[in-house]
């Protein structure tokens, strides 16, 4: 009898045809008053069915009413073994379901674990590496981990100024889902990729792979050189690499999402997403570093290397060749969507290129920014970027607020890097900010 009732169930409502816009629920009462060859079922009958499939836990109480249901003859038996087969075969497939869903819930969705790693990326063919010590792109990647995955304060030897958060160093990726957008990060001046951990470990958590690189001959990890502060142009390049390493790396390819990759950049990083973007800044613009001490109205000598303009006078001199591709296009179609933190050099920018932008950009930086202001360069671009939205953190927020936060350490020892105006609470600030940036990515990487 329970087969004979339940198979008449299902072939039923194999053969029944889906009405558009009909609910499981609907349909299942509709198939139940239409009835279901010998079987008909009272308006009672099917309330309760209703009832239960609605439930996000079927109460026993409904399912022994429905056992319970009298009715003469084949109704009133099949409406018992439909009743006891819900008790005993329908219940726990919704539990399981259920299960299932809150587990995939947890593994295939944000909030994710926090993994993190770093690659040393090692371009193919000939590359300017500026005159750094080191001739690789060494990246710290962060990424959304298995929820099993042990998270850990992130301490590295030598670099106790910022709080770098937390992570679970080499842990393993969640199977689901199968592939997550990738978003390339640029550090401002003489940073490293690390000075951006707050960003990228906010981004892995909702669901997005983030590598930042340190640029070659303008990080701190390393001597400064001349070429690494003056040839920015190959900062872009840079990206392009890491991106190009990234998908073709035996643990992280497969899960990237080649159609889905974004850029993010902060101070100078700022302008290094802008230009993958648009292509190039003005072919003449590093050549006023000869003319002149201002490139718009920053100073060309930025603090972290006061004798850039003598150097870089002295480097085009002997080796003019360091100029060839300074015009070239350094546009990576890879790249859709684009998000600038206190972008500086706006005015390397000629108005002609940036209207030519044609993927999305977002803007965010502080209105107190001393170190670059934000009429000729956060404001200036999104003045000439087509669709660009702008957002400015108001009263003393200004320039370093988008670094990682600052260790007791680093507020005594680095006071111009780690202490902001009065009232600024530079955490809040890089909630808000990391908000915006995963919103922008998630609608603009479909």
């Amino acid at each position: 009898m329970f087969w004979n009732c339940w198979i008449s169930v299902h072939r039923q409502a194999i053969s029944t045809p889906v009405v558009l816009g009909e609910t499981a629920q609907i349909r299942i009462a509709r198939i139940a008053s239409e009835g279901l060859g010998k079987v008909k079922l009272n308006a009672n009958a099917i309330a309760t069915i209703l009832k239960l499939l609605k439930a996000p836990k079927p109460n026993a109480v409904d399912i022994l009413s429905l056992m319970r249901t009298r009715e003469a003859g084949t109704t009133a038996s099949c409406l018992r073994y439909l009743g006891r087969s819900i008790m005993f075969f329908v219940l726990p497939c919704l539990a399981l379901s259920q299960f299932g869903a809150v587990a995939q819930q947890s593994a295939g969705s944000p909030p994710y674990k926090i993994g993190m790693t770093f690659r040393r990326f090692v371009p193919k063919g000939p590359y300017n590496w500026r005159g750094a010590r080191t001739h690789a792109l060494t990246t710290v990647i962060w990424y959304p981990a298995e929820a099993s995955a042990h998270e850990q304060s992130v301490e590295i030897p030598g670099l106790n100024i910022f709080d770098l958060g937390a992570a679970a160093r080499n842990a393993k990726m969640p199977v689901t889902p199968a592939r997550f957008p990738l978003i390339v990060i640029s550090h401002g001046t003489g940073g490293s990729g690390l000075s951006t951990a707050w960003l990228g470990e906010a981004l892995a958590k909702q669901g997005y792979i983030a590598a930042a690189v340190n640029h070659l001959g303008n990080n701190a990890t390393e001597p400064y050189t001349v070429e690494g502060f003056a040839l920015r142009w190959e900062r872009a390049r840079d990206l392009s690499e890491v991106i190009t390493g990234m998908l073709e790396d035996s643990e992280f390819g497969t899960h990237i999402d080649p159609n889905r990759i974004g850029a993010a950049g902060f101070s100078l990083g700022g302008y290094t997403v802008i230009e993958i973007a648009c292509g190039s800044s003005d072919k003449g613009g590093s050549v006023h570093y000869c003319d002149t001490n201002q490139v718009g109205d920053i100073p060309a000598d930025p603090a972290e290397f006061p004798t850039l303009v003598k150097d870089f006078r002295e480097l085009i001199r002997e080796h003019p060749e360091v100029l060839k591709r300074s015009g070239n296009s350094l546009r990576d179609s890879r790249v859709r969507s684009v998000f600038a933190m206190a972008p500086a050099l706006g005015t390397a920018f000629p108005a002609s290129g940036l209207k030519k932008i044609s993927i999305p950009v977002e803007i965010v930086a502080g209105e107190s920014d001393q170190n670059i202001p934000i009429a000729s360069s956060a404001k200036y671009f999104a003045a000439e970027i087509p669709g660009a939205r702008l957002h400015i953190f108001g009263g003393d927020v200004g320039h370093y607020v988008f670094l990682d936060s600052c260790t007791d350490a680093g507020l005594k020892n680095v006071p111009l890097l780690c202490v902001d105006g009065p009232g600024v609470d530079r955490n809040a600030i890089h909630r808000d900010t990391a908000r915006m940036a995963s919103d922008f990515f998630r609608s603009t990487l479909k």
